[in-house]
């Protein structure tokens, strides 16, 4: 239930790397694209600015900045997954945002991040991933110029849920959120973004903000349906689930979703967290 958008491609991404997966992540982060261009107004972000959005994934977060901006800006998208991010250039290329590029990078390596300093520093969907979350957020702070900012977006699951409570939805949330756990992910890493900060010596965030979405199931189902189907190699090879068991669960949802089609399901929530870094 990343990503997505946009995460850190390695190793440690549980969802897979197949073109289903791009555009599974391609649709969530359409889903909040609102919500992501509210926070960067909140931290004002000026025209000409250097941006890096640590963990692009497809680029959809890349487009965003890239209309803040303008042409005298830059922004550079980073992940570990090279496939996922030259298609994320050749789309933004092919739209007229000429100031983006692409570099491969493993954010979870001991090195400085590469390509700074930078006015913004941005992550969504990153952090989720990754056991080695504080390290990767101080090296991400490392990259920020003075008077930039660090912007953090990123999940709590806890709050998915339908009312009323269904059974093959419960089944669905236990098999994602075993998976999650299995792949080492945090699934409630969004509530303690003031945590991680603190623990990085970023400190206290400067502000935050919580960003909730209700849909009916008879729609939101396919948002658990396609993250159950990217996780399942996980649930599977972890014994979480298995494949008949899977099969059923799959089933069920799909008729609960025709049978509570008006039923209201509530997403994960979207928490953000910034820091602007004082000037020396």
């Amino acid at each position: 239930m990343s990503t997505t958008e946009t995460t850190m491609r390695g190793n440690t991404y549980s969802l897979g790397h197949t073109p289903q997966e791009y555009e599974r992540l391609r649709a969530q982060a359409r889903v909040w694209e609102d919500a992501t261009g509210r926070v960067f107004d909140q931290v004002g972000l000026p025209s000409g600015a250097r941006c890096l959005d640590a963990g692009c994934g497809p680029g959809e977060t890349m487009r965003l900045l890239a209309e803040r901006v303008g042409a005298e800006g830059s922004v550079v998208g980073m992940d570990a997954d090279t496939s996922i991010g030259i298609l994320a250039v050749e789309m933004l290329h092919r739209t007229g945002h000429r100031q983006c590029a692409f570099r491969t990078h493993d954010l979870t390596a001991d090195e400085p991040v590469p390509g700074g300093p930078f006015d913004l520093v941005y992550a969504r969907l990153l952090l989720f991933h990754l056991p080695q979350r504080a390290s990767v957020l101080a090296r991400l702070w490392d990259a920020v110029a003075p008077g930039g900012h660090l912007v953090v977006q990123d999940y709590d699951l806890r709050s998915v849920s339908v009312l009323p409570d269904l059974a093959s939805v419960g089944e669905v949330g236990r098999v994602i959120n075993g998976a999650f756990a299995a792949a080492g992910a945090d699934a409630q890493v969004g509530a303690r973004l003031g945590q991680l900060f603190e623990r990085a010596g970023v400190g206290a965030p400067d502000g935050t903000d919580v960003t909730g979405r209700i849909e009916p199931l008879g729609t939101g189902y396919r948002m658990l349906d396609s993250v159950f189907r990217s996780l399942l190699p996980v649930a599977l090879a972890h014994r979480i689930t298995t494949e008949d068991a899977a099969a059923a669960t799959l089933a069920a949802i799909d008729r609960d979703a025709t049978r509570f089609a008006d039923s209201p399901m509530l997403w994960p929530l979207m928490i953000a967290a910034w820091k602007q870094k004082g000037r020396s």
